[in-house]
């Protein structure tokens, strides 16, 4: 399957959150949404990932956009990985992997010599015209949410 490019429209999805409330993409029409993907919740990269996007949540806001993260853990999963860590953002459970797939983030890994399937870690920025405006892969977390704040503040 091909990777969604910049200035393509992006994959819509409907998916529970934590809470269970269903999201899809076209829920936030007119707005920029920030959709990252991360492999596991309460990992030492996906916390400080999911906290960093936390602490900056009224900048984003203030800047038009929403952010959405999505692995492939459960609802409930995702609840406890919020009330641990107080986050404010919301969480979407695909555990399917269809929405992993359409965006192109399932993929082949290699760790020590050991090659498995899992999530890449990778940010899209989409435009409020429902296009995706820009896109981050094999994301390392230092200074992330900061990139992708600049560049939502840019769109």
């Amino acid at each position: 399957m091909s990777q969604p490019a910049v200035g393509d429209n992006a994959p819509d999805f409907n998916l529970p959150r934590d809470g269970g409330e269903m999201v899809s993409l076209s829920d936030f029409s007119g707005k920029k949404v920030v959709l990252y993907f991360y492999p596991k919740d309460d990992t030492p990269g996906c916390t400080k990932e999911a906290i960093g996007f936390t602490d900056m949540v009224d900048a984003f806001d203030a800047a038009g956009a929403v952010i959405l993260g999505v692995s492939k853990d459960s609802v409930t999963k995702h609840d406890k990985f919020v009330a641990k860590h107080d986050l404010k953002i919301a969480l979407l459970s695909d555990e399917e992997g269809d929405v992993c797939e359409r965006y192109g983030v399932w993929v082949e890994k290699n760790m020590y010599g050991k090659k498995y399937m899992g999530i890449e870690r990778a940010t899209f920025l989409i435009g409020a015209d429902g296009k995706i405006a820009q896109i981050w892969r094999k994301v390392k977390v230092p200074g992330h949410v900061d990139a992708v704040l600049a560049a939502v503040k840019d769109a």
